[in-house]
C-alpha cells in the first residue's frame, strides 16, 4: 500500500521545505528511471512574454533544501538571513510562444517546478531556509507577476508530478509522463478556453468575485482558492459554515461509515456526532479518533480541526472526512470517500472553485484542495520507471472573455444509433437545459429539429444548446441531457469510430441495456465496443 502524504502549503512570512508531492511507502522496483531525468517545458500559451522556470526544493538523500540548475544538478541554498534577503538568481530561460525547453530532475529529488511569465520572480531566504512567494498577500513581491508551478517527487519509487490549484489558479498547464514501454500518461489539460471559463464562472458566483485579481494592464493573473481569499479577506471566513453545521449534526442520529482505503474494504470506521464532536471507533467499538466540528478556515486547508497525521488511521479519515466536506457529499452519502463524481458539490454553499476548475478540465481531474486525490481526483500522473516528464502550458487570453460562443460548426446532421434511431431531445423541439437525450425513429430536419446535430469537433449542439453529462458525472449510468454551451468537460466529445466518447468521463455514449426502444434515455458507461454505443454523425 502507498500512502501519501498531504500537500503543506506555505505563507510568506514563513520559511519551510518546499511540499512533498507525494511521498512512496512501497519498495522501490528494480528499474527506478534515469539518475536525471528530462523534463520538457512546452509553451503553448500563445503569449509574447518570456518564460522563467525554477526548479527548487529538497534533496532526499542529505535533506538539504536547494535549486536545480537546466542539467540537473543540486545546489544547496546559501545562508539568509533577518530580515530575509534576496536568494540567488536561479532562473532558467524558458520556452518562447510555440517553443520547448528541456530541464532536468536528479532522481531524489522532491519540489516545485514554478514557471513565470514577463518577469523573474523573487525568492527570498531567512536563517531556515527559502520563503516561498505568496501572491494572496498584497505585500508580497510577486505579487503582480503572472506565475504558477507544478510539484513533483523524483526517487527510487519513480516520479509522481501533479499540475496544482491547491492555492490558486493561475497558468493553466498540462503534466506529462512517459515510462519505459514509450506509453505517455497526461492530465491536468483544461477544455477550449478552459482558462477564460474558469476565471469568469468564479467571478459570476455571488461573493466570489474578489478572489480573482486582475492586473492594472487588464491581464487576470490569478483565482484564488477560497481557503487563501478568505486568510486575505477576499471571502467570506464563514461562507461554508451553514454546510458544514448541517452535515456535522446529520450524524447525531445516523452513523457515517469511512472505508479509507480502495484495497482494504474491510478496513472501516464508525462516525457518530455528540455535541460538536464527531468520535470514530473501529470494528471492535474501540474509539480511535474525534474531530471538533471543523470551521470554514479547516475544511478550506484540511487542517485545524481535521489534522491529518501521516498515520494509519487518524489521518486517513480526516483526509476523507475534509475531501466529503469539499466536494458537499458529507451529511447525505453516509459511506465515504464517495467517488461519484455525479454526487459532487451539489450542496448550498458548495465550494465552488473546485467545482468550475473540475468542470473546465478535459479529463474532470485537477488538484483544486488539498486532499482531492482522495478517490483519485487530483491531476497526477506517476510511473515507476519513468523516461522522460512535461510540462504543457497551454493556451488562455489575457483577460478573460465570456464563454465560447454558440457555434454551428458546419452542417447539422442526424446521429444514427443503435437500432437505426436516432438521438433525439424530448419534450417536442423546446431544447430546455435539462431535456432529456434519447433514442427515437428518425425524421426529417423540417420534421424534427432536435434531431440535426452540428460538431464544431468538441461539443455536440441542437436548439442552441449542447449535449451534456448531468452534473459532469463520470460514473457509469449518469445520463445526458441538453444544456446551455459553456466550454465544460461534460460538453466535450470525440468520435472514435463508431462511437462518441466524453474525455472528461473516460465513457462513452450508450443506449441502457442496448435498448432500442423509442424513448431510451441515453447515458455514459464504460466503452465496450457493443451495439449499445453505436453511435455516428449521418453522412
Amino acid at each position: 500500500m502507498r500512502t501519501r502524504s498531504k500537500l503543506l502549503h506555505v505563507l510568506a512570512a514563513f520559511a519551510v521545505a518546499v511540499p512533498v508531492a507525494a511521498v512512496s511507502a512501497a519498495a522501490p522496483a528494480q528499474a527506478i528511471g534515469p539518475a536525471v531525468l528530462p523534463v520538457t517545458v512546452t509553451n503553448n500559451t500563445g503569449r509574447g512574454d518570456a518564460v522563467y522556470l525554477y526548479v527548487i526544493g529538497i534533496n532526499l538523500n542529505t535533506n538539504r533544501l536547494g535549486y536545480v540548475n537546466q542539467g540537473g544538478t543540486f545546489t544547496p541554498w546559501p545562508a539568509g538571513g533577518l530580515p530575509p534577503t534576496p536568494a540567488p538568481d536561479v532562473a532558467i530561460g524558458g520556452p518562447g510562444n510555440g517553443g520547448a525547453t528541456t530541464v532536468n530532475f536528479p532522481r531524489g529529488f522532491s519540489g516545485r517546478v514554478y514557471f513565470s511569465l514577463g518577469e523573474k520572480l523573487k525568492f527570498f531566504l531567512t536563517p531556515d531556509g527559502l520563503v516561498q512567494p505568496a501572491p494572496w498577500a498584497s505585500g508580497d513581491a510577486n505579487y503582480n507577476i503572472l506565475f504558477d508551478w507544478s510539484e513533483f517527487t523524483y526517487n527510487d519509487a519513480g516520479l509522481w508530478l501533479n499540475s496544482s490549484q491547491v492555492d490558486m489558479f493561475s497558468v493553466p498547464h498540462a503534466v506529462t509522463v512517459t515510462g519505459a514501454s514509450g506509453a505517455t500518461k497526461k492530465t491536468g489539460e483544461p477544455v477550449n478556453n478552459g482558462r477564460n471559463n474558469v476565471i469568469n464562472a468564479i467571478k459570476a458566483q455571488s461573493g466570489w468575485a474578489n478572489t480573482v485579481y486582475t492586473r492594472s494592464d487588464g491581464t487576470v493573473l490569478r483565482a484564488l482558492a477560497p481557503g487563501k481569499a478568505a486568510g486575505a479577506g477576499l471571502l467570506s471566513a464563514n461562507y461554508l459554515d451553514s454546510y458544514i453545521t448541517s452535515a456535522w449534526n446529520a450524524y447525531t442520529t445516523k452513523t457515517l461509515t469511512v472505508v479509507p482505503f480502495g484495497d482494504q474494504p474491510n478496513t472501516k470506521y464508525f462516525g457518530r456526532t455528540s455535541g460538536n464532536v464527531m468520535n470514530f471507533t473501529n470494528s471492535a467499538g474501540t474509539r480511535v479518533a474525534s474531530f471538533n466540528k471543523p470551521s470554514s478556515a479547516s475544511v478550506w486547508g484540511c487542517d485545524g480541526d481535521l489534522p491529518a497525521p501521516n498515520d494509519l488511521v487518524v489521518g486517513p479519515i480526516s483526509r476523507t472526512l475534509c475531501a466529503a466536506l469539499n466536494r458537499g457529499t458529507l451529511g447525505t452519502i453516509d459511506t465515504q470517500p464517495s467517488t461519484n463524481a455525479a454526487q459532487f458539490y451539489q450542496n448550498s454553499p458548495t465550494n465552488q472553485y473546485a467545482k468550475i476548475i473540475h468542470q473546465n478540465m478535459a479529463d474532470g481531474k485537477a488538484y483544486a484542495f488539498a486532499f482531492d486525490d482522495v478517490g483519485a481526483f487530483e491531476s497526477l500522473v506517476h510511473d515507476g520507471d519513468p523516461r522522460s516528464a512535461g510540462l504543457i502550458l497551454t493556451p488562455f487570453g489575457s483577460g478573460g472573455t465570456t464563454t465560447p460562443p454558440p457555434s454551428t460548426g458546419g452542417p447539422a446532421t442526424q446521429i444514427n444509433g443503435p437500432g437505426g434511431k436516432c438521438v433525439d431531445v424530448a419534450g417536442n423541439d423546446t431544447g430546455a437545459n435539462g431535456a432529456a437525450v434519447q433514442l427515437w425513429a428518425c425524421q426529417g430536419p423540417a420534421v424534427s429539429k432536435d434531431q440535426q446535430w452540428s460538431w464544431d469537433g468538441q461539443t455536440l449542439r441542437t436548439l442552441g444548446r449542447c449535449l451534456d453529462v448531468n452534473g459532469a458525472g463520470t460514473a457509469n449510468g449518469t445520463l445526458v441531457q441538453l444544456w446551455d454551451c459553456n466550454g465544460s468537460g461534460a460538453q466535450n466529445w470525440v468520435q472514435e469510430g463508431n462511437r462518441l466518447r466524453n474525455p472528461n468521463s473516460n465513457r462513452c455514449l450508450d443506449s441502457p441495456s442496448g435498448s432500442t426502444a423509442d424513448g431510451a434515455r441515453l447515458q455514459i458507461w464504460d466503452c465496450n465496443g457493443s451495439a449499445a454505443q453505436y453511435f455516428v454523425k449521418a453522412a
